[in-house]
């Protein structure tokens, strides 16, 4: 299995295709730019098979609907966020851009946390709610990788200043969920370079010395 991660838009919010020997892939977090994916996928020659989302903040969703015409793939997104695709005030994009960025509904809403299977790819989910109340991160057993939207980042963690934002939950949601995982996992977040939990739990200011 092999990743690529794809910064989008003016926030760079990071895309990833997670691809296999088959060429087929899994699309996270198309968030802008559409073309841009589009050009990737093409160049390498690579099938989706679905896309899943961390979180549905506008800057994760943009590209949705572009990618669902040229490709008939399903869209996972937690149930407590299916409302805000078409909803530009919950989704931030009329409060933060004066824009109204949505995407159509999903096609699977996520319900608890579960192992997914999508073609050969084998997923576990976590729940990690705090930048969002729906925010899930999904975690590869096989690579060795968490992609955890804005949850958790290089040296830092998502904000929680948003509509649904909670700050002691988002640090339970990484102490519990996160830092659980294999200290070598990777962790490929939504914005940023990938870290791993060991440098996270190392070095990351607004975890070192938290306690419930």
């Amino acid at each position: 299995m092999n990743w690529v991660r794809i910064p989008l838009g003016v926030l760079q919010t990071n895309a990833y295709i997670l691809s296999n020997e088959k060429n087929e892939c899994l699309l996270f977090d198309p968030g802008a730019e559409g073309e841009k994916i589009k050009t990737v996928l093409r160049e390498q020659k690579l099938v989706p098979l679905a896309i899943l989302l961390t979180h549905a903040h506008f800057d994760h969703i943009g590209a949705i609907d572009e990618m669902k015409e040229e490709w008939n793939i399903p869209v996972y997104v937690h149930e407590l966020e299916q409302e805000w695709l078409g909803d530009p005030m919950l989704n931030g994009s009329q409060s933060l851009m004066n824009a109204k960025i949505t995407a159509r509904p999903a096609d699977k809403t996520i319900k608890g946390e579960e192992a997914i299977a999508i073609g050969s790819f084998q997923l576990s989910i976590l729940e990690t709610p705090g930048h969002s109340p729906g925010s899930v991160s999904y975690y590869c057993k096989e690579l060795k990788a968490v992609f955890s939207g804005d949850a958790l980042f290089k040296g830092s963690i998502g904000r929680t200043d948003l509509f649904g934002g909670n700050h002691d939950q988002l640090l339970k949601s990484i102490h519990e969920k996160l830092l659980a995982l294999p200290e070598d996992t990777i962790v490929l977040p939504g914005h940023g370079p990938e870290t791993t939990i060991i440098d996270e739990m190392e070095t990351n200011p607004f975890l070192n010395g938290f306690s419930f």
